[in-house]
């Protein structure tokens, strides 16, 4: 057959640019080996697939990807199971512990009831004296006065004589030492302001000691005096603190606005007298002078005789 017969069996003749057409069916028969041929193309996938050039092409099996390790544990999970109880046990005992401490200040700075009228003694001995507060839960009159306590010296100079200081504003000095500080000492916040208020209530309208409190409160302002003087240096050069004198200046508290109330605002001060630098001086002259006292009132009963 030639290049112009037609059918199913004809050649396919050459393009206009001179190559041979694509084959026919009886071509790619002839190429695969045809219909009834006993070779069979192998099924995708399988290891006898054959690629273009007719070599047997193997097919990579799928691999499991293996997971990335995780991070180190951290904190109380990073711990073996006893030192995690441990730690357990420790962080429960330290809630409680806090729990306890707010519950008794609460019983503290709240206004009488059951609870501390049986368990008040327990609530002091935990509160006392770290952990005082000084306010209340509904107090019905709260503190409105500023209380500045003062204190002055008689030095004695080196040439012999007696020089008196000016006063010096003790509760200014411990004003200026809290401002600015977040974490201010107890013995600043409350070591003057105590001392002051134990002598107030140990003492009478006289300035008389009550009982022997009223005495040792004495002693507590006395040394005070000294350690503050000490510090601002009050002496001088060859100068010594003989005796000591303190009062206290009290100003009202000015109300808000809105309330309408009117107080005075001028100082009032109470001042005390002066006091030897050691007890034994100030007992003696007290000796003496009822000495003296019991000699005049001897003295007019014999001449009433």
């Amino acid at each position: 057959m030639d290049a112009y017969d037609k059918g199913s069996d004809a050649r396919q003749g050459l393009g206009r640019d001179g190559r041979e057409g694509p084959p026919g069916p009886d071509d790619a028969a002839e190429q695969t080996g045809g219909s009834d041929g006993t070779e069979e193309a192998s099924a995708p996938g399988e290891t006898g697939e054959t690629g273009k050039t007719g070599e047997p092409v193997e097919v990579p099996e799928a691999r499991e990807v293996p997971e990335a390790p995780s991070g180190p544990r951290a904190g109380v999970a990073a711990l073996s199971p006893r030192y995690q109880v441990g730690a357990v046990a420790a962080l429960v005992a330290v809630a409680v512990a806090v729990c306890a401490h707010i519950g008794l200040v609460f019983l503290h700075v709240a206004p009488s009831n059951t609870l501390t009228k049986e368990h008040g003694s327990a609530v002091d001995e935990w509160v006392f004296p770290e952990f005082e507060q000084n306010w209340k839960l509904f107090a019905p009159n709260p503190l409105q006065q500023n209380v500045a306590v003062q204190v002055r010296a008689e030095v004695g100079t080196a040439d012999g004589g007696i020089r008196t200081t000016g006063w010096y504003d003790l509760s200014a000095e411990d004003g200026r030492a809290i401002d600015g500080n977040p974490l201010p000492s107890h013995t600043v916040q409350n070591e003057l302001r105590r001392a002051w208020d134990f002598f107030v209530s140990s003492h009478d309208s006289e300035d008389r000691p009550v009982g022997l409190r009223g005495s040792l409160s004495e002693t507590y302002l006395r040394r005070i005096a000294l350690l503050r003087l000490d510090r601002n240096g009050a002496a001088g050069p060859g100068g010594v603190v003989e005796r000591v004198q303190y009062r206290s200046r009290t100003t009202n508290v000015e109300p808000p606005p809105w309330s309408g109330e009117k107080v005075s605002d001028r100082p009032t001060y109470r001042e005390l007298p002066w006091w030897s630098v050691t007890p034994e001086r100030d007992d003696g002259n007290r000796d003496d002078g009822n000495r003296k006292d019991g000699a005049r009132k001897d003295a007019g009963e014999g001449g009433a005789a």
